[in-house]
């Protein structure tokens, strides 16, 4: 008779070649435990070193290469990650979590159809996994396909309603959804099951500062203090705070602690150029500003910060060449004019300076139109050839289209875009802007609904406003601004439009305290802002303010329109300088024809 034990590592052996499950345990129970709690708590170093010990005691690569890959994730460390990931050998029980973790892997590295495979193969093995379906669901969202992204976060809290992960996704989708308020109840349920995650409180923090609840946001932030001191968002929040407050040097003290973690962060770029600006450091936030234009140049809020930081920074050269073709535009704003006006005036052109200091005073709204390219239309033509679903060249191809007065080519890319992301809020958009475009205001506001679904952004607010407008419905706007300002009290865009109903509605006391918050928030430079507001305060019978409101206006901007009106008409109502306000209400007329406004005016300084 054989001896068993001289066969034993034979046996071993044999069914180790045939594919079997080893005989003797590799791993002994719980020895993951402590890798795994790291892991859950968002902790890749732990994590890693706890793996290490496994391997020490006898694990092989496969044991762990599921959970070493997203310790290294978690570090930061993509490529060390794959070389754990990327041969896909996970051992028993472990399939569905290393796949999960090479298609987020893949998602991060921007390979989203490979992430879109390994997540297919992870569902084989886990396909009630709500973390997979949170993971599906941002892959879709960021693949251009929103209203899948929804059925993913959807099925995730169906596995597994009290879900963290799953909770905090949906919050996220809300918020782009339905507003600040409506995702706030969803965190603070996540937080029930994880009172500690630094990601739940950070989002939630943010959430609540969008809110409007600073107070208890800066609570959250000092909670994640606590937890991990060197955290970088709960400092950027606090800075953040400090910034709306106007605090300037402590926001960039409270920026400072982030180090250098967010330093090519967009968000954390901009807030730091934004305080370099205020404390008179336009050249450090020029140079700030300028890095992020780069990677946005179509963000009208960051062009008017780096054409201030080049005009206060005496750099003319780099203003005229970055932002003269943009203030050449009809539908350039009155702030930019005025810019390269008085950088024209400083360097001795009066003659060029006065178009675009007379373009800033008339203070007229502009007309939406297609945000302007850099690239040449045939570049942009060859990039979507190549990739017609991809919203970086399909957006931009359109665009360009439109601004070359080609209505046709552009419905076709936007309609290929529609057709191959038909969940896709962007490009539910941009088939609303061409429709618009050729007159079709009934078919743009379908589609700006449909996206407004998914993703509302106060910008396709706007142009839902100016749709309803030429299709004749234009009371239909004033619900959807009000519901809109409701769910997002800081956009400045939805309070100006809900301001203009107020006042048409003669509700001027909801008015007045719209437009004085918008004031107070920076708007005080907004010389067509300050002229609506001191409209408001006569109708509201406050003639002292309207009189300082529209002596405000008029200092900023002597030349334009709508002060010299603003303050002819505070002068008539106070019964001032009644010489200034007629001359002031003459000039008033020659620059904007004859209104009801100034009519009044008259009646009230000869009456």
């Amino acid at each position: 008779m054989p001896d068993l034990r001289r066969l034993l590592p034979a046996l071993v052996l044999a069914a180790a070649l045939a594919g079997g499950a080893p005989l003797l345990a590799r791993v002994e129970p719980g020895a993951m435990d402590p890798a795994k709690a790291a892991l859950q708590r968002g902790d890749g170093i732990a994590g890693e070193v706890a793996l290490r010990k496994v391997l020490a005691a006898g694990a092989t690569r496969t044991d762990v290469a599921a959970r070493m890959g997203e310790a290294l994730i978690l570090q930061g460390d993509l490529v060390k990650a794959r070389d754990w990931l990327g041969p896909g050998q996970f051992a028993p029980g472990e399939e569905g979590h290393g796949w999960r973790m090479l298609g987020m892997l893949e998602r991060l590295d921007g390979n989203l159809p490979a992430a879109g495979q390994a997540y297919d193969k992870a569902l084989g093995y886990a396909p009630k996994d709500p973390l997979l379906w949170v993971d599906i669901g941002r892959l879709r969202y960021v693949g251009g396909e929103q209203v899948q992204a929804l059925d993913a976060a959807e099925r995730a809290l169906a596995a597994a309603p009290d879900n963290p992960r799953a909770l905090e996704f949906r919050a996220q989708l809300l918020r782009d959804q339905r507003g600040w308020d409506a995702a706030l109840p969803l965190y603070e349920q996540a937080l029930e099951q994880a009172p500690n995650d630094l990601s739940l409180l950070g989002g939630y923090a943010a959430t609540l500062g969008e809110a409007g609840r600073g107070a208890e946001m800066l609570a959250v932030t000092r909670k994640m203090i606590g937890i991990a001191p060197k955290h970088p968002l709960a400092w950027y929040l606090q800075a953040v705070l400090a910034a709306r407050a106007g605090k300037v040097d402590l926001a960039r003290r409270l920026l400072d602690r982030t180090g250098t973690r967010l330093q090519d962060v967009p968000a954390g770029l901009l807030l730091r150029g934004v305080l370099e600006l205020e404390a008179g450091n336009a050249n450090l936030a020029a140079g700030l500003l300028e890095r992020l234009y780069e990677r946005q140049g179509a963000n009208q809020r960051l062009q008017l910060l780096y054409a201030r930081a080049l005009y206060e920074s005496n750099d003319f050269n780099k203003l005229h060449e970055r932002f003269d073709p943009l203030a050449s535009r009809p539908d350039a704003p009155a702030y930019l004019l005025e810019l390269i006006g008085r950088a024209y005036e400083e360097q001795g052109d009066r003659l060029a300076a006065a178009p675009f200091l007379d373009r800033a005073a008339a203070a007229t709204i502009p007309a939406i139109m297609p945000i302007p390219e850099r690239d040449p239309i045939g570049v942009l033509a060859l990039r979507w050839t190549d990739a017609p679903g991809v919203p970086a060249t399909a957006v931009p191809y359109a665009r360009s289209l439109l601004a070359a007065g080609n209505v046709a080519g552009a419905q076709g890319v936007a309609a290929r875009f529609r057709q191959l992301h038909p969940g896709s809020a962007e490009a539910l958009a941009l088939f609303g802007d061409v429709a618009m475009a050729a007159g079709q205001a009934g078919a743009a506001i379908d589609a700006y609904k449909l996206s407004a679904a998914v993703r509302f952004p106060d910008t396709l607010l706007l142009r839902l406003g100016e749709a309803f407008d030429k299709a004749g419905r234009g009371a239909d706007a004033v619900p959807v601004a009000a519901r809109y300002l409701a769910a997002f009290p800081g956009s400045r865009m939805a309070a100006r439009m809900v301001a203009g109903h107020r006042a048409f509605a003669d509700d001027w006391g909801a008015a007045r305290t719209l437009l004085e918050n918008l004031r107070r928030r920076g708007g005080g430079r907004d010389v067509r802002l300050l002229a609506d507001l001191s409209l408001a305060q006569l109708r509201t019978g406050d003639t002292a303010a309207a009189l300082a409101t529209a002596q405000q206006a008029h200092a900023l901007q002597p030349a334009s329109g709508v002060a010299t009106q603003a303050l002819g008409m505070a002068l008539a109502f106070a019964g001032q300088e009644a010489p200034r306000a007629a001359a002031l209400l003459d000039k008033a007329q020659v620059l904007n024809g004859p209104n009801p406004l100034l009519a009044e005016a008259r009646r009230k300084l000869n009456g």
